[in-house]
Parts: structure tokens; sequence; C-alpha cells
């Protein structure tokens, strides 16, 4: 699931007025993940049906704010989403990144085949209009097409290169894999990706790595942890300038460009607490 050099240690108990918060917030995010299923289905059959504009974006939109507000996290925003299709790239730190990034950009994620499976993350990414990928060498040809043809109809992918969660201190080096899509000649001239950095403030007394997930943590108890002691958080989302595909000859100076953006922001975000990369 994630990055393991450095292994996280057991999580903080809830203590009663954690476990308070936990029964007040818990229901009602079930709640709202239940309503807003149902809604995401319905308008994905009315889009279906009538072949009319995609407005299930609004709804992810509105689900990334409800995630991040229950909990316990302050969005804030700086810089500004390219207006245009194409992808956004971005550090990863946690579960929560889907919530943040929903609630700050109008995207659609790009995943490892994997989370689909995954308890309610899984059902949230399906119903959102995640593209998982297989990591079969056989697949990626038709995999590529796939992604293309998602820019070309003008949606903005989004993906974290880094290929695992960390604990938020550091921002690991970009694998180029993904980024091979770009450089087809239907899409070479037309396409920009935008390095997004997305940086963790924990709340007053608590771990510098409280929001990161990674290693072998399990998602229900740090999802229990964090909706029962997360009180006062930020997280901020930097946009960074877009970088034009047709200025780079391959790949992997594609990637390397977009991870020292998105490196940069962290460390300017985070300051002292930035370690760095392995």
């Amino acid at each position: 699931m994630g990055w393991t050099e450095v292994k996280p240690g057991p999580l903080p108990k809830p203590g009663l007025i954690g476990g308070l918060r936990l029964m007040v917030r818990l229901p009602v995010i079930v709640i709202a993940f239940v309503v807003l299923v149902v809604l995401f289905l319905l308008v994905r059959l009315v889009e279906k049906a009538t072949g009319g504009k995609r407005v299930s974006g609004a709804l992810a939109r509105l689900w990334g704010r409800v995630g991040h507000g229950l909990s316990g996290l302050r969005l804030e925003i700086v810089g500004r989403e390219m207006a245009h299709g194409g992808a956004i790239v971005a550090n990863h730190s946690s579960w929560l990144d889907i919530f943040v990034l929903h609630s700050a950009a109008h995207i659609h994620f790009v995943s490892k085949a994997e989370v689909a499976s995954w308890p309610v993350i899984g059902w949230m990414a399906r119903v959102t209009g995640t593209v998982f990928i297989e990591r079969r060498p056989s697949a990626a040809k038709h995999q590529q097409a796939q992604l293309a043809e998602r820019i070309a109809a003008g949606d903005k992918l989004c993906f974290f290169p880094e290929g695992t969660s960390t604990d938020g201190l550091r921002v690991l080096p970009f694998k180029s894999t993904l980024f091979g899509v770009f450089q087809s000649d239907s899409l070479r001239d037309l396409v920009w990706v935008q390095p997004v950095t997305v940086s963790y403030f924990p709340p007053k007394g608590r771990d510098t790595r409280f929001y990161g997930w990674w290693g072998d943590m399990y998602f229900g108890p740090h999802a229990l942890m964090i909706l029962g002691l997360s009180v006062g958080g930020r997280v901020r989302v930097t946009f960074h300038a877009p970088l034009k595909v047709a200025d780079f000859e391959g790949r992997k100076p594609l990637a390397k460009a977009a991870e020292i953006a998105v490196r940069e922001g962290q460390r300017e975000a985070i300051g002292p607490r930035y370690i760095g990369a392995l």
C-alpha cells in the first residue's frame, strides 16, 4: 500500500472527547457517502441515456468538500488550476488526498487496479469515474489508449507518480511510465501537465506525520483516528505552472520537471519539517 522505509508508530487513541466526536462524525459521513453514491449512479444513468454533458464532476467536488470537512481539515488553495484538459500530477501522503484534490480541482483520478477492491475508497473511486490501471505489461497499450481518449475528450486526469504514499514529509522520485501517454502523436502538441503539491499541517500538539497513511497502516483504524482526533488541521493545495508536453524530449524529462516543482512546493510549504527524497 505505501512507502515503508520508516515504519509508522502506533496510532494515538481517541480518548473520551475523540470518541464522542467520532460518534457524531462517523454516522454523518456514512449517510453522506450513501446519498452521494445514489446521486452519482442516478446522474451517470441520465448522462448515458441522454449523451449530455457530464455533471457528475460537480458531485465529485461536493463529495470532496464533505469528506475533508468532516475529517477536520481546512483547505487552502495557492495558485490556479489550469482551465483546459490534460493531467494533474501530485505527491501522495494519504487517502485524504482523494477528498482534498476532488475538492480543489475538477479531476478524474488514475489509480492502480487494486484500489477498486478497497472498502469505501474503492467504491468512491469507481463512482467518481476513476481510471484503473493494471501493472501487466500486456495491458500497457490498451490503457495508454484509454487515457489518451479521456484527455482528448477534455477530461483532466490526476495521478500520483510516486507510485505509493508517504508520511507527508517528503516527495519520492516520480515514476515516468504514465507520462509516456502524453508523448503520443495525437496528444503531444495539445496536452499540458500541471504539478500540484499537497501539504498537510497537523492539529496543534499532534505528530508531524499525523495525516500520513503509509507502510502497514490499515485504512479502518487510521480513518477512525482522523475522524476522532482531527480538529484544527489544515491542508494546502499548491497549483504550479503547467508544463507543455511538447517542450520536453520524452517522458523522463517531463516527469523530472514535475517532480522538482512538487518537491520545491513541499519544501516551501512545510519548511523545517521537510525531509526530502530517499
